[in-house]
């Protein structure tokens, strides 16, 4: 038996998931840790965990056990650090990944499950038919396919459980916060950093333009090569956006592209990352390429293109004071008003490098 949940695709997407939740007994070890007291790492589980954790792919734990006595055992193993928000206890396993989905922020066909038993597999893949079920049995075949291989794997890859981690302790903050939104922004210390793209920012860059929708101007993809013609392109300006905050780095969150034309600078796609719509950043990069056209002696006019999730960015162009001088279709020509330009906001620290 390898996977219990619905038919696969006749064509597996490339790396559609993006968790995969573990059972512990039998599964990441050998023996019951409650009956048996001590148990055995399985190396097979804890390759499989290190590799897709290094592609970027989370780990999570879903297991009915005593919550305390398995953290324990994660520590002494070293590997309590390789699992975001492990749920442990006496719910059902289909409640637990339910409840991971919930905080990752991740629809249930991004999950996968493995566990031993045959019950537990199907109790999920009767009460969640999204999530692809592996038997434990079957990792080293399953775990390798191509639902599991992201299609990219930058240098951030590797930070992606931080990323999530740090975020998570962000929610927690946040929640005990007592104030307005605005003076929490405010204590995180934020550095939203503003750069002309490199080389090696060219695969994040190429994966935000195909993973972003609610904040991509245009809907556009493009690939590295493409990218990196732009980049190269004394007519192009390519930029990317960085933001930190005292809880970590959130990555590079941000990308724009803008054609140094005369009498307008022609943004042609600015997108953001969705895990920073929160944070109150979101006309941050646009409002530096604004400033950037106006010392430049230019105007700026930007294309938009309505895909029917982007009313967020379109939302961000309006309040940045541009309004629509043409119609095609879906496709808008939107022009910049230079003469009042916004102040970024004041919890956020912005750095501009050349």
């Amino acid at each position: 038996m390898s996977v219990l949940a619905q038919a696969p695709p006749t064509k597996p997407k490339q790396g559609r998931i993006k968790c995969v939740v573990w059972d512990l007994d039998h599964t990441v070890w050998d023996g019951v840790l409650l009956e048996d007291g001590e148990v055995t790492v399985r190396p097979a589980a804890v390759a499989q965990i290190r590799a897709l954790d290094a592609m970027g792919v989370l780990n999570s734990v879903a297991s009915k056990n005593d919550h305390e006595a398995a953290m324990a055992k994660l520590r002494e193993l070293g590997l309590d650090e390789m699992f975001v928000f492990p749920r442990i206890g006496w719910d059902a396993k289909s409640e637990s990944i339910r409840q991971i989905a919930a905080k990752l922020n991740l629809g249930l066909d991004a999950f996968a499950f493995v566990d031993d038993q045959e019950f537990e597999l199907a109790e999920v893949a009767y009460a969640l038919p999204e999530v692809t079920c592996v038997d434990a049995a079957d990792i080293e075949q399953v775990l390798t396919g191509v639902e599991f291989r992201p299609r990219f794997i930058t240098d951030e890859s590797a930070q992606r459980r931080g990323m999530y981690q740090s975020q998570l302790t962000r929610d927690e903050v946040a929640a005990d916060f007592v104030g307005t939104s605005e003076e929490f922004l405010a204590t995180l210390d934020m550095t939203f950093t503003i750069e002309p793209a490199r080389r090696e920012d060219l695969q994040r860059a190429e994966e935000l333009t195909v993973r972003t929708n609610q904040l991509n101007s245009t809907g556009k993809t493009y690939s590295y090569d493409e990218l990196d013609a732009l980049r190269e392109s004394p007519d192009h300006l390519l930029l990317v956006a960085t933001l930190t905050d005292r809880f970590g780095s959130y990555g590079k969150i941000g990308v724009a592209l803008v054609e140094k034309s005369k009498p307008d600078w022609r943004l042609h796609m600015i997108l953001m990352s969705c895990r920073v719509m929160s944070r109150g950043v979101g006309s941050v990069l646009l409002g530096q390429i604004m400033s950037q056209a106006k010392a430049a002696g230019a105007g700026l006019r930007a294309d938009f293109v309505e895909t029917g999730r982007n009313r967020m960015m379109q939302i961000t162009y309006a309040f940045s004071g541009f309004r629509e001088v043409s119609r095609d279709g879906s496709h808008l020509v939107l022009a910049a008003n230079l003469d009042n330009l916004q102040e970024p906001p004041d919890y956020v620290r912005i750095e501009v490098l050349r």
